[in-house]
């Protein structure tokens, strides 16, 4: 109970992000904590408690978004882009964290996933890439391609790096 008091706000928190219904991230968070519970043993201490259950809970939501039948777009390998600087989230005007995040939720599905798991929960390509079942370049091309669709949406923003 003392872990369960300690991290279930937060681990809501996440939850809620991904399944923007109260019920349903409630359902997902408390199914990631049996699933923690239950595995405790796997637990090994390279990373701490927290994130090793706020990954639990990211991928239980994954999982009730997939048996929901999510599909994420198709993407052809042959027209990734190869993205290098992954530094320009900087918005260097009056926008709200607030308006960000909601254009944000109105990316593609697959956009939106890769962009919430790198910018905030602070995920590389190659967890991304474990997580979605999707390859680097695929983690890659999604960001690039979320940024961009970004900036469309929030034309009155200016990034960092010149976009």
């Amino acid at each position: 109970m003392t872990l369960y008091g300690r991290y279930c706000e937060g681990m809501f928190i996440v939850a809620n992000r991904y399944l923007k219904d109260t019920a349903a991230a409630e359902d997902a968070m408390q199914e990631a904590f049996i699933k923690a519970f239950c595995k405790l043993y796997q637990f090994q201490g390279d990373v701490s408690f927290g994130a090793w259950l706020k990954r639990i809970v990211i991928n239980t939501c994954l999982d009730s978004l997939k048996k929901n039948q999510l599909k994420l777009q198709s993407l052809n390998e042959e027209v990734f882009t190869l993205v290098t600087d992954e530094d320009d989230w900087v918005f260097e005007d009056e926008s709200s964290a607030q308006e960000i995040l909601e254009a944000i939720e109105e990316l593609p599905e697959n956009y939106k996933l890769t962009v919430k798991l790198f910018l905030l929960e602070g995920y590389d390509h190659k967890e991304i890439s474990e997580i979605l079942k999707i390859s680097e370049n695929a983690s890659r091309t999604y960001l690039h391609r979320g940024k961009l669709k970004l900036k469309e949406k929030l034309k009155h923003l200016r990034y960092g790096t010149g976009y």
